[in-house]
């Protein structure tokens, strides 16, 4: 379901809406809720369901009210939890809770009423967090259910905001980031034998072309010649060739460039080193990284920063084919480093490995991000609810890591020690793909620190935040999440130089 969202400051006498959507607070009446201009009979219908304790106010919380009137009919009281505790993402999934309840419904136009209350959660951006957490929250991927009407169902949504608490440019931020990162959810939802390799090429030559965005691929041929041994090893398994992608974005006052590089792995069976059948079936999630790196350059195009952005997808199936890859084989790099693959499981540091070092040395930018669901040892370790993070740079770490506390996509710093390091030096070769049953996550990173040189660098490992994350009102129950994409346009949002 998709919402079309508007900002108003007309008063809710003024909108012809069929329901209201109002926040509580825990412990709270209308007045102490900053709702005294409700209509007297909203009001009490409001105050009898908290006086009658059929609603608490606390976080997750939901009640639907028949106000017996046509102009709203509904009221839709939402939870927001101890008020002393609200901030941006407590209201982000405030708002996803209402957003999970609009889309199963049959409502066509839609009020949800900003208040003093909610200011408190980020001053004027509190209008960005309603609209963003309502458009996630309603999200679900049903391209593939036969009984779904295939037109595009809509529900208007009216931010009412009669006293100027938010602002229009917050809710309009708030909508673009959350349809970007439904994109994401989209792609990484889409079953593998709809998107292969080309199949994501195509969908990022899409978004440049809509957008005003330079794309670029580089083929298997021309691969081939650069000495893209790493990318190649992974791909020569299937019959889907791989592909390296490029979308640009530039402006013609920015002085730095920033570059995300997303790994796509549109299916992971493990190749010749292959995983277990049971849960296979979700590693077309194994793509999630670059599904991030495409929304985010769709919202990019839209906000247009005084940054140049380099988004860069290495793109592949790991299938265990005849030509597949085999453990014990050595690859040379793009830059030239001789790599043992001791397990055809441990891919995507590989592709991400040749992507990274090409980037640097024909882009030259200020910093680079990549994101990939790399590690089950991440999930061990942090599981659902933190990406891991690897960095080579503490001010571009910090400033990843505040970001993805304000998205709401949070990441923990793991050590980048430098005795980690030994466990991948080649028994034959200068590298190694994998360092042993010992500290996955972090010697997965370890290993593309190899190709990103004196770079500032953070690699983050989004095995565990990807797909299936619960107990977040505003992620689907089951699927892609979308991760990283919110993240990264609040770090480009406050991009400065680095020192």
């Amino acid at each position: 379901m998709d919402l079309k969202i508007s900002y108003s400051t007309k008063g809710l006498e003024n909108e012809a809406i069929e329901s209201l959507i109002v926040f509580l607070p825990e412990k709270s009446d209308t007045r102490a809720a900053g709702l005294s201009s409700l209509a007297e009979t909203q009001k009490k219908l409001i105050n009898s369901a908290i006086k009658e304790e059929i609603f608490n106010g606390k976080t997750g919380s939901s009640l639907c009210l028949i106000t017996g009137s046509s102009k709203p009919s509904q009221l839709l009281l939402v939870g927001i939890g101890k008020r002393d505790e609200l901030n941006a993402e407590t209201l982000r999934r405030a708002a996803g809770t209402a957003g999970k309840l609009l889309s199963g419904s049959k409502l066509k136009s839609v009020g949800v009423m900003l208040t003093n209350v909610l200011s408190t959660a980020g001053g004027k951006e509190c209008g960005q967090s309603v609209s963003e957490g309502l458009q996630l929250g309603a999200y679900d991927f049903k391209s593939y259910k036969s009984s779904v009407n295939k037109d595009p169902k809509y529900i208007k949504i009216r931010i009412l905001d009669k006293d100027s608490i938010s602002n229009s440019n917050a809710v309009k931020h708030g909508a673009l980031r959350a349809v970007s990162a439904n994109l994401a959810r989209t792609l990484g939802n889409t079953p593998g034998n709809d998107m292969n390799p080309g199949k994501l090429a195509d969908e990022a030559k899409k978004i440049c072309k809509s957008e005003g965005l330079e794309f670029k691929v580089l083929e298997e041929k021309e691969m081939k010649k650069l000495g893209m041994g790493m990318l190649l090893g992974v791909s020569q398994g299937s019959v889907s060739p791989g592909k390296l992608i490029f979308m640009e974005y530039k402006h013609p006052e920015a002085e730095e460039t920033l570059a995300l590089v997303g790994k796509g792995v549109t299916f992971d069976s493990g190749g010749i080193s292959l995983k277990p059948g049971k849960t296979m079936d979700e590693m077309k999630f194994d793509m999630c990284g670059s599904a991030a790196v495409l929304g985010t350059m769709n919202a990019v195009a839209q906000m247009r920063p005084k940054l140049n952005i380099i988004g860069v997808v290495p793109a592949t199936e790991n299938l265990p084919g005849g030509n597949a890859q085999r453990p014990g084989d050595i690859v040379t790099a793009y830059n030239g480093k001789k790599v043992e693959i001791l397990n055809t499981d441990a891919e995507g540091r590989l592709i991400l490995g040749d992507a990274l070092s090409y980037t640097i040395e024909q882009y030259k930018p200020d910093a680079v991000v990549d994101l990939a669901t790399l590690t089950g040892a991440c999930v061990v370790a942090l599981g659902n609810h933190a990406s891991g993070a690897l960095s080579n740079h503490k001010e571009l770490m910090e400033r990843v890591s505040l970001a993805g506390e304000k998205s709401g996509d949070r990441v923990w710093e793991l050590p980048n020690f430098p005795e980690y390091g030994e466990l991948l030096k080649g028994k034959y070769g200068d590298l190694q793909n994998i360092g042993g049953p010992s500290a996955g996550t972090i010697t997965g990173g370890k290993f593309l620190e190899h190709f990103v040189g004196d770079t500032p660098w953070v690699h983050l490992d989004i095995a565990g935040t990807a797909w299936n994350v619960k107990y977040v009102d505003y992620h689907p129950a089951t699927g892609a999440t979308g991760v990283g994409v919110r993240l990264l346009i609040d770090l480009i949002s406050e991009w400065r130089p680095l020192n």
